[in-house]
Formats: C-alpha cells, structure tokens, sequence
C-alpha cells in the first residue's frame, strides 16, 4: 500500500500561482511514478502533469504546459507541483497519485490516490 496526502491548495487570483505538495508512505516512493489529476464539480477526472521514477520523463497536459511544473524529490518522498498563471479555468480538487513502475496519463491506471486538495482561483 502507498499513502497520498496532498497539501498547498487554496484560495488565489487569477495570474497567482501556488505550488502543491503530495507526501508519500508505505513503499519505496523511488518505484512509483506519479502523477497529477484534477476534477471539477460536474467533471471527469483529467490529466494534469505526470513524472516517471527518477524524474527524467515528464509529461502535461495542453492546457497547462508552459504553466505548470511537476517535480519530485525521491528523498523526501514527495513529489510537488508548481501552478502559476492560474486561470478561473484551473478550479478543482487536484489529486495525486502513484503507479507502479510506469508512467501513464489516464486515471484507471495508477494505482493509489491521495484524497485531493482544493485549488480555486478567482477572476
């Protein structure tokens, strides 16, 4: 089993930025990569940003390259992701999660999940 629990989100204007935080536990954190995903009310679950074990594959989604950065620090078992130019657009519970070894985009394939924190931006 691993354990998610997200910090960092909150209340900010558009063009702020705001950096979360997902604390892992339970596995070696250096097997798993992890990913961000987010859900608005009413919404699927999307894509946000993904980075594979070591840190050395990243991928995003469209709407939030060039905006958003997902990192990781292996000995912190921690991986972070940076938001800045935040748009009205970007509201939503961000999610982390793990996956065993693979980097994959679509939320049925992680494994484990964090239980979110709450982003909203303010126009």
């Amino acid at each position: 089993q691993v354990q998610l629990v997200e910090s960092g989100g909150g209340l900010v204007q558009a063009g702020g930025s705001l950096r979360l935080s997902c604390a892992a536990s339970g596995r070696t954190f250096s097997n798993y990569a992890m990913g961000w995903f987010r859900q608005a009310p009413g919404k699927e679950r999307e894509f946000v940003a993904a980075i594979s074990l070591a840190g050395t594959i990243i991928l995003y989604a469209d709407d939030v390259k060039g905006r958003f950065t997902i990192s990781r620090d292996n000995a912190k078992n921690t991986v972070y992701l940076h938001m800045s130019s935040l748009k009205p657009e970007d509201t939503a519970v961000y999610l982390c999660a793990a996956n065993a070894f693979h980097l994959k985009r679509e939320p049925r394939e992680y494994e484990y999940w964090g239980q979110g924190t709450q982003v909203t931006v303010s126009s």
